[in-house]
Formats: C-alpha cells, structure tokens, sequence
C-alpha cells in the first residue's frame, strides 16, 4: 500500500507539472510565432537582415518549429549562406519529413551549388507528391539539373510536366525556350520564349534568349530590339553587359 501511495503521488506531481507548463508552452509557441511573422515581413520587403534577427529570435523560442527552420534557410539562401541554408532546410525536414517545401529548398541550394545529381535526387523525391501544392517548381528545377547536364531531352520533358501543371511559368517557359535552342528547334523556342516575354515582361533575362532565338532564326530587327531591352531593363546587370556584346556583334 505505501509503494502504491508513493505511486499515486509521483503521478500526481507530475500531472501538476504537465499543467503547469502547458500554459507556458503554449505562450512560447505564440510569441514564436508572431516573431516568424514579423521576420517574414521583413523578407516579404527583402530586408534579409532584419528578418534574420527575428528569425534568430524565434529560433531561441522554439527551435522544433519547421516554419522558422525552412525560413531561416531561405533568409541564408539571399545571403548565399549556402552551407548555413543547407543546414536550416534539412533541420525543417528532420522535424517534419514530409515538409515538401522545405525538400525543394533544399534542392534549390544543390542547385546553386551546381551540385545537379544531389539537385535531381531531391527533387525526384517530390514527384508524384501529393502534399505538394505547387509541384511544377521542383519538376522545373528538375529540368534546368537535367539542361545543366545537358541532358535536353530530359530536360525537355520535365518542363513539359511542368507547363502542364502550370502553362503561364514563366521558369519553366525560359527553360524550356533555352532547351529547344540547345537543341536547335528555333521555331519552337522564338514561340515559347515570346510567351514567357508576355507572362514576364520586366525579367532582362529573358530578352537576352529571346535576342538569342530570334537572331538563330534570322529574324535581325526583333533580335536587336530584344537585346537593347535588357539594359534598359538591368543597366548595370551583367546581363546587359551580354546584351551590349551581342548587339556590337550584330553591328559589325
């Protein structure tokens, strides 16, 4: 009986403690969150420095929480903390395994890497997900690891999953207008890289490929036209800087 009593007792204490911290728990778990949100206004604005202090903040709060850790791999990401990101994204998949943004962020940094075989086993393990709800981002970077590769044809039909998914991605567009360069279907990439101009009118890089296509295609004035958009666009971009080549080429 005495063993039982000490029993009964022990349970007791412990239920008291478990009500004592939920309470408190669950305070932290807001005050966590409403930090994240503020980082992620911060980011939203692109002030990557200040998001990080609160992410950072966050973080200290609960670090179980796979929203702060997929958004502090971002946050390093616009940094080019590649090595720091990597490590944020796959802290976010270890508390949530089936967290399939974090899983594309993920690949995102192989790909910055140019580490394309890690890029395409990440991506692939999205595939055919169904807790995804934007799956023609990872089947797009599936095609520019396979175009890095120069594997078009691969390429090819990952931006084509992709389209079908989304018809109007402007990523997939240009990938997939860059790929029919490289595998010299013209017509086909003038078509598709003039509608990913109408889908995305202000991205220069794109004026660089259309300038590309057109000029492959014979069609000089519109190639010259497409070039002289990018600085207009990006004066100080390195793109421009291709653009000013090309048009000088054409030139002579």
């Amino acid at each position: 009986m005495k063993h039982r009593g000490c029993a009964w007792l022990l349970l007791f204490v412990f239920m008291i403690s478990l009500l004592s911290c939920g309470p408190s728990m669950e305070k932290k778990r807001a005050q966590a969150k409403a930090t994240r949100e503020l980082g992620e206004a911060y980011m939203r604005q692109g002030s990557y420095t200040e998001a990080l202090k609160e992410m950072l903040k966050a973080e200290q709060i609960n670090p179980g929480d796979h929203l702060i850790q997929n958004d502090l791999g971002l946050i390093y990401m616009s940094k080019y903390a590649y090595d720091l990101a990597e490590k944020h994204f796959i802290k976010a998949l270890q508390i949530k395994p089936d967290y399939a943004a974090a899983k594309n962020n993920l690949g995102t940094v192989y790909l910055a890497r140019k580490d394309w075989h890690a890029a395409i086993k990440t991506f692939k393990s999205l595939e055919g997900s169904l807790l995804y709800a934007t799956p023609h981002y990872p089947l797009s970077n599936l095609g520019f690891a396979y175009y890095s590769l120069g594997e078009y044809k691969t390429a090819e039909m990952y931006y084509h999953r992709a389209l079908d998914i989304e018809p109007n991605f402007p990523y997939a567009l240009r990938g997939l207008g860059k790929t029919y360069i490289a595998l010299v279907k013209i017509p086909e990439a003038v078509s598709v890289l003039e509608k990913a101009v109408r889908e995305a009118p202000a991205w220069p890089e794109l004026y660089l490929d259309m300038g590309m296509a057109y000029r492959m295609s014979g069609q000089y004035t519109q190639a010259l036209l497409a070039y002289t958009k990018v600085p207009e666009l990006a004066p100080d971009s390195k793109a421009a800087a291709e653009a000013q080549e090309e048009i000088k080429k054409m030139q002579q």
